[in-house]
């Protein structure tokens, strides 16, 4: 397993018990986990608008008067 994987793993499983012992149930949790996972997918449609909009903007040719 490589070292992200593993980190990954041991980061997750301590946030995981952290909320446990905050009492946080498993369905809070789970809410929790699917919030976390719309959070990084409507991030990474951003930068990829913002990727695409800059793009655009430098293949635009300039007008001169």
């Amino acid at each position: 397993m490589s070292t992200d994987k593993k980190s990954t793993k041991i980061m997750a499983h301590t946030f995981f018990a952290q909320l446990q012992a905050g009492g946080y149930t498993h369905n809070q949790i789970l809410d929790i986990a699917a919030e976390l996972i719309d959070q990084v997918t409507c991030n990474i449609k951003d930068v990829k608008v913002s990727a695409a909009a800059a793009s655009q903007t430098q293949e635009s040719p300039r007008v001169s008067a």
